[in-house]
């Protein structure tokens, strides 16, 4: 019995029927003008250019600690990751604040508490775009979403941290952590090629979790790995790398822009990188539209995902939503034939939330 004749969604990627992939890529690509995600990663960019060199401020209290090599290691390994020009910038902020002077712990917590509201202003701007994503308004009341915004804050900073810490474990250094840990030359070859898939893993959790977390929509539950947050990762790789060779190639920025080339360059590939980011949440969003079509939902019809919560919807929110007020017994009839939901029993931060 096919998921549509049980009338369940698919529980896995497996039972999803093959023509549903080619619509899901379509209205992906669709979706993906119509909500306008080129200007909202811009946005993106504005917020992680703010939260940028609140982290550098961290990275050269901890390198003034681990040493000259672990500076030189970071700046090698990034130069693997980024294009030249990008490269370029953040090894001349690195090193003008590393010559600025300081302590470590001043740098350190001044670093960190900047990074921190930085960040969390990252986090609240994807909150309302994946809300637009997910073609849902934000329901969740101030006190429910703040919470949200700072854990994901808190969380996404760890990981980022645990993988700059990947990074730096190569080479010298990871020869002087083997030998204090007895390990010898052959598991520090196996690290320096198994680091990579390691940081894959890493950066691709995050996006999971930022992909589940943001949204006022209930998904499934969450996993380590969406089919979205690998789809970003993947075009973020091949489009870093097509930059990289287009800017070596065939850009004029120096030509045009002078001395701001390496900044414009920068710039364009962290926008490069939010569009990645949004395009792999929108396919996750389309997949979940297409679990429930599949299931028996009309294919336009909205809400598609269960909301968070309701609370801080307007009277047009829930006519637009196609819910009523809440009943006496606590429930509000869904836009889905049948379907009640417990009003305010389920979990970003609207427009009042802005930084």
């Amino acid at each position: 019995m096919s998921a549509r004749q049980s009338g369940k969604p698919p529980r896995s990627p497996g039972e999803v029927p093959k023509a549903s992939w080619t619509k899901v890529l379509k209205r992906t690509v669709k979706e993906f003008k119509r909500d306008e995600l080129t200007d909202r990663a811009a946005g993106l960019t504005y917020y992680g250019i703010l939260a940028l060199f609140p982290a550098l401020l961290v990275l050269v209290a901890l390198l003034g600690i681990a040493g000259e090599s672990a500076t030189r290691t970071v700046l090698d390994n990034i130069q693997k990751l980024a294009p030249g020009a990008a490269r370029d910038v953040i090894t001349n902020a690195v090193t003008q604040l590393q010559s600025s002077g300081g302590t470590s712990s001043v740098l350190a917590i001044v670093g960190l508490l900047g990074a921190l509201w930085s960040a969390s202003g990252y986090v609240a701007a994807f909150i309302r775009a994946s809300n637009v994503v997910y073609d849902i308004p934000e329901g969740r009341p101030a006190w429910k979403v703040l919470p949200v915004r700072v854990g994901l804050t808190l969380v996404l900073m760890i990981l980022a941290c645990v993988s700059a810490l990947i990074v730096v474990l190569t080479g010298g250094i990871a020869r002087q952590l083997g030998t204090a840990l007895g390990i010898g030359d052959t598991a520090l070859t196996v690290w320096s090629i198994a680091k990579w898939p390691v940081l894959v893993v890493l950066v691709t959790i995050m996006l999971a979790i930022l992909y589940w977390a943001a949204p006022n929509a209930k998904n499934r539950g969450f996993k380590f790995v969406s089919l979205g947050s690998l789809l970003a990762l993947i075009i973020w790789l091949l489009a870093s790398a097509g930059f990289a060779f287009y800017v070596a190639n065939f850009g004029s920025y120096n030509k045009t822009y002078g001395t701001l080339a390496g900044v414009i360059i920068f710039l364009v590939w962290l926008w490069i990188t939010n569009l990645a980011i949004l395009l792999g949440l929108e396919f996750d969003a389309e997949m979940a539209r297409e679990r429930a079509v599949v299931a028996g939902h009309p294919t336009d019809q909205e809400p598609y995902v269960e909301p968070r919560d309701t609370r801080k919807w307007t009277d047009e929110d829930r006519r637009g939503m196609g819910t009523a007020e809440p009943r006496e017994d606590g429930t509000v009839q869904t836009g889905r034939a049948g379907q009640t939901g417990k009003a305010g029993d389920t979990g970003g931060a609207d427009d009042a939330e802005r930084p």
